[in-house]
């Protein structure tokens, strides 16, 4: 079957709706959910989205934060572009019914997290990313220009390559014409004709045996954008959330949002010892990289599988009512948060590279752009600071929207598609290997690329990688096309692009560690 969208959304986090909401009353709109809705990287976000409103806060200081700690490796224009245009677009999540805790006073009742010098992080009590998710939902509904095909999995992008044209920034060789789309209530396969193709797939946690993101976090769009030739950078910059409450069991981990250190808890090592300032000055509070360095290095010295957060010494009823969601899954979990210590590990978080995009969203493949987790915009540089990546996936949006806008009536379908050739083969025993084979690159990236890591560990896990990649390419090939193979082939290059591009970073730099190319003033243990 052939679809024809002006605009086709792949993803549908705050990126992906956001941009959907502001191009839909230009063109009509498909927006695929590889599950359903509610199922993105957005509605797991705890902590909340940063932006300068308090009139002792400003521009300046919000940029110096991000700049500090990306470690010099941000686009300042970037920054600058971001954080100048958050009020902005915070407005816009407030009209779509965003409800955004305030004071007594009806002041926005700010949060501080680590890496920032002022309360800047707007919330909805300790599930604001469910409620930004729920709002856009709500107001995607209502819009009838907007098309949601739930349970369509993205295969592969469309795309053409224009041999002996004069390429430019603004005709690059490369066209993208939409994607071949897997319907699983069908199993057909679907080709999706659009003018436009955004990518707001979210990130790659799940190449990890340990994450916060939900199993649908498997790098489907920067996969599929590399394997047309589109650039994607910075993959080896994975950030390791600090604080996952832990529970080995339960995938993915439960987040503990760094507002709770913000509001004044305090990491302490498996003997109830306060740790951080061995480590930074700035304490509990300091930026997530070295925060997750600190902790490894703890676990690692006494050769336990956790530290502690503790907020015994704050009030209890404060607690309970500023942070409901995580009280109650601690209480459930046998933990009462006001009277005993958290246990908690890092997980596998945030990707901060991605996509390569320019300051219009665009990738250097024409018709394409990127928003959100899977796009490499340079605003985080070498570590995310928290809860800039809200805030950056709808400025984004918006800015992809205004150009694809501009330009949508230069822009024609490509009837010229073949429809997809699925000739292959489904045996259960096939369905063993793909599990396994999806363990197998867990426990490699997990072992071999995590918070630690050195020149062997690195060669190693490309080895391994290599033996995984060339079975799922040729069960690829043979195989009936699914879901559970494309994941597997989509986690297997994205985890060969984190290893390569750390190969490639001869030192340590932000969420990149490297033994072998220390950082000074940095503990780690080996």
């Amino acid at each position: 079957m052939i679809h024809k969208f002006d605009f086709l959304v792949i993803g549908s986090g705050i990126a992906g709706m956001s941009y959907a909401l502001k191009v839909a009353d230009i063109g009509n709109v498909a927006l695929l959910c590889k599950t359903s809705l509610e199922e993105a990287n957005t509605f797991y976000a705890q902590g909340g989205i940063a932006s300068v409103t308090l009139p002792w806060d400003d521009f300046e200081k919000h940029i110096r934060d991000t700049l500090i700690a990306g470690d010099a490796i941000c686009d300042k224009q970037v920054v600058e572009k971001v954080v100048c245009e958050a009020p902005m677009q915070i407005e816009e999540l407030i009209r779509w019914g965003v409800d955004f805790d305030k004071d007594q006073k009806g002041a926005f009742d700010l949060h501080k997290e680590g890496g920032h010098s002022e309360f800047r992080i707007l919330h909805h009590k300790d599930n604001t990313g469910q409620e930004i998710q729920e709002s856009l939902i709500n107001a995607l509904k209502r819009h009838p220009n907007i098309k949601v095909f739930d349970h369509h999995f993205a295969i592969e992008i469309l795309t053409q390559h224009h041999l002996g044209q004069k390429v430019t920034k603004d005709t690059p060789d490369i066209e993208c014409y939409g994607a071949y789309v897997l319907d699983e209530s069908t199993n057909e396969i679907h080709t999706f004709l659009s003018k436009v193709t955004m990518i707001c797939t979210g990130g790659i946690g799940n190449i990890y045996q340990t994450t916060t993101n939900p199993v649908v976090a498997t790098g489907d769009g920067i996969a599929m954008v590399y394997r047309a030739k589109g650039l994607v950078k910075d993959m080896e910059f994975v950030q390791f959330h600090p604080t996952a409450l832990y529970s080995p069991m339960e995938r993915p981990s439960f987040l503990i949002t760094e507002a709770l250190r913000g509001y004044g808890g305090v990491l302490r090592n498996s003997a109830g010892q306060e740790f951080m300032y061995k480590y930074d000055e700035r304490g509990s509070l300091a930026p997530r990289d070295i925060v997750a360095r600190a902790i490894d290095a703890e676990m690692k010295n006494s050769g336990s599988d956790f530290v502690y957060l503790d907020l015994t010494h704050k009030n209890p009823e404060e607690t309970k009512r500023e942070y409901p969601t995580i009280y109650e899954k601690c209480l459930h979990e046998g933990i009462d948060i006001t009277k005993e210590y958290i246990p908690v590990a890092p997980a596998a978080h945030y990707l901060c590279g991605g996509i390569v995009v320019d300051l219009d969203a665009r990738s250097n493949i024409n018709r394409l752009y990127a928003a959100g987790e899977c796009s490499r915009t340079g605003l985080h540089g070498a570590n995310r600071l928290a809860s800039n990546s809200l805030i950056e996936a709808i400025v984004y949006a918006d800015a992809a929207a205004k150009h694809s806008i501009a330009h949508l009536n230069s822009y024609t379908f490509n009837e010229n598609i073949p429809v997809w050739n699925d000739k292959g083969t489904s045996l259960t025993e096939e369905m063993v290997l793909i599990t396994q084979s999806a363990k197998e690159v867990g426990s490699i990236m997990s072992n071999y690329v995590g918070i630690v890591r050195s020149n062997l560990r690195l060669e190693r896990a490309f080895e391994r990688l290599e033996i995984i990649y060339r079975e799922t390419e040729n069960l690829f090939v043979r195989s009936t096309v699914s879901k559970d193979i494309c994941e597997l082939r989509n986690i297997v290059n994205v985890g060969y692009l984190v290893i390569k591009q750390a190969m490639e970073r001869k030192e340590s730099r932000g969420l990149h560690y490297t033994i072998d190319y220390p950082k000074k003033n940095t503990v780690v243990v080996e």
